[in-house]
């Protein structure tokens, strides 16, 4: 792991079971706490703190790291699969010849991710649950 990589906070949509799904996910993995996971429909999610409205939490993931620059959409997952110690993942979701088809993946799953959800969510919580 990497001593130099800072905090990144995830703001995620807590109504979305598969996004809870890869949120428990990266959970069990987080040994090192390099990563926190604010769910955008509590009371713990701040826009005006994090700059940041809720629609455009919604549209798309976002993290922030600890000194309070923003990342989003499809570049959030290689840093939190980095911070999870995934580095199989993290070096997949990296790669630059992937990023337009993860970029435009991403995109679709982001405004279908309840339709999307609704489908494959419920068994990929159950097989995170099962860890």
């Amino acid at each position: 792991m990497d001593g130099n990589l800072q905090q990144l906070t995830l703001f995620y949509d807590g109504t979305c079971p598969l996004c809870q799904a890869e949120i428990l996910f990266l959970s069990s993995w987080n040994q090192d706490k390099l990563l926190r996971f604010v769910d955008i429909h509590s009371n713990q999610y701040d826009p005006e703190k994090v700059g940041v409205t809720c629609e455009q939490a919604l549209a798309a993931m976002y993290g922030q790291y600890a000194d309070g620059s923003l990342i989003h959409g499809a570049a959030v997952f290689p840093e939190a699969y980095r911070r999870a110690n995934l580095r199989f993942l993290a070096w997949l979701c990296s790669r630059k010849s992937l990023q337009p088809f993860l970029r435009f993946s991403y995109q679709v799953f982001a405004k279908n991710r309840h339709a999307i959800s609704g489908v494959i969510g419920p068994i990929a919580l159950r097989l995170v649950q099962k860890k």
